[in-house]
């Protein structure tokens, strides 16, 4: 058997002195900042961060172009839907107000002059039921534009 050789500290200094010496060759060998293949490679990652930048916006602007005609489309669909529901409200009332004036002169052509003292009850109950409906229709209007503008639910 042979015996172990040790090194000694002028060996081991050696080696390292060898291995620093290798590292800068390797490094002195690599191409430069000012190599053209170093440049053609860095203006190649340039470029292809600024398209990726570009299309990065591109989509971007894309996404807020759709997300401003979805809102102009919803904000058209609710006031379509305002426009219709205050339609609705008003001629309900209008049909509240000719019901009442078609009670009103169906109790006038019907009565006489003895019955005018409970004719004049009546009319105050149709004015009072009229303005009960009409109320009811503005509280339905109310109601459904609340629930339009998506309010209470």
């Amino acid at each position: 058997m042979r015996a172990q050789k040790f090194d000694s500290f002028s060996d081991r200094q050696k080696k390292a002195a060898e291995a620093k010496q290798t590292l800068i060759e390797r490094f002195r060998a690599m191409p430069g900042p000012d190599d053209p293949v170093v440049q053609a490679r860095m203006a190649a990652q340039v470029a292809q961060a600024e398209a990726r930048a570009a299309r990065a916006a591109e989509r971007e602007a894309l996404r807020a172009a759709e997300a401003a005609v979805r809102a102009a489309e919803e904000e058209a669909r609710r006031e379509a839907e305002r426009q219709r529901l205050a339609e609705e409200s008003r001629l309900a009332a209008e049909q509240a107000r000719r019901d009442a004036e078609e009670a009103q002169r169906a109790v006038a052509a019907a009565m006489d002059q003895a019955q005018r003292a409970t004719a004049l009850d009546a009319e105050k109950k149709a004015r009072t039921l009229a303005l009960a409906a009409e109320q009811k229709a503005a509280r339905d209007a109310r109601y459904a534009a609340r629930k339009a503008r998506g309010g209470k639910k």
